[in-house]
């Protein structure tokens, strides 16, 4: 497999010159001494001029002879060569790719819609304008393949209830899932010669006909995670005033007094709504 060479052709602004001396000369010698056969010197000027090569900076010229490969010219001027090369542009700065939305599958066969933002640039000229059919068209593709086998490798987030708990996912793992994207695409893009800057994804979402089931559920799944703190903490509190009410000795309260704290307490603290108070006129026990 040939690999990219790098070339530096002769001086274009010393040729510059001679072609303009040249063409110039011709159509003088023509004028002065009517002799038409001077006028091949202007016209070898002109075809000399076709070999001028203009590298603007962080672009690139592949140059082919009849189809076999010479070089690539990399050092932004004015160069010239043979005029017969065939010269391909291609652009070394940096390119942004946006891909589309695409409907695909998580690890747990959900449907949602993602989307990615590439950072790429071409660095083996060679590779990128013979390996590859278009290049800029490979790059979209591949982008594509890529994010639907990412999707598919991680859940869209956590499930703990349904016991499927997930170090990774494409929710909350935003550094690991770039880092695996990345990784990715450089493997499918070597072949084109285009090295990865900076792949991360850019749109994440639930697909439209379970977005609202699933907004239940994290909904639920939240509820469900804060009643079990406010449980918790109660529970906590209520011990910690039965032992404070034991250790100072205030009062004295026997298993049926105590059971009837701990419910009200718990019924307080556990509440939706701030707690109403009851004034009992008589005993504790009517």
């Amino acid at each position: 497999m040939k690999s990219e060479k790098i070339i530096k052709p002769a001086n274009g602004y010393l040729m510059f010159f001679i072609v303009l001396i040249l063409f110039i000369s011709g159509i003088t010698l023509t004028i002065k001494t009517e002799n038409p056969a001077y006028i091949l010197i202007s016209v070898l000027a002109f075809i000399l001029a076709l070999g001028f090569i203009l590298v603007n900076p962080n672009s690139s010229k592949v140059l082919l002879f009849f189809g076999k490969y010479v070089g690539t010219v990399k050092q932004n001027g004015l160069y010239w060569a043979n005029p017969l090369y065939k010269k391909k542009t291609i652009s070394l700065r940096a390119s942004n790719f946006d891909s589309e939305r695409l409907k695909v599958n998580d690890k747990l066969g959900n449907p949602v819609m993602i989307s990615t933002i590439l950072v790429w640039r071409v660095t083996e000229t060679y590779k990128a304008a013979f390996d590859v059919d278009n290049y800029e068209n490979f790059v979209r593709v591949q982008t594509d393949a890529a994010v639907r086998k990412l999707a598919s490798m991680y859940p869209y987030d956590n499930f703990a209830d349904e016991g499927h708990e997930e170090d990774i996912t494409l929710r909350s793992s935003v550094n690991e899932v770039s880092e695996a994207l990345e990784k990715e695409l450089e493997e499918r893009l070597a072949i084109a010669g285009i090295e990865v800057l900076e792949a991360r994804i850019g749109y994440l979402a639930y697909a439209q006909e379970i977005a609202s089931a699933m907004l239940k559920r994290q909904q639920a799944t939240a509820i469900v995670a804060a009643r079990h703190k406010i449980v918790q903490g109660a529970v906590d509190m209520v011990d910690m005033a039965l032992e404070e009410l034991s250790k100072k000795e205030i009062v004295e309260l026997d298993e049926e007094r105590k059971a009837a704290m701990v419910s009200n307490l718990l019924v307080i603290l556990c509440g939706d709504k701030e707690a109403s108070p009851v004034v009992n006129a008589g005993t504790l026990n009517h």
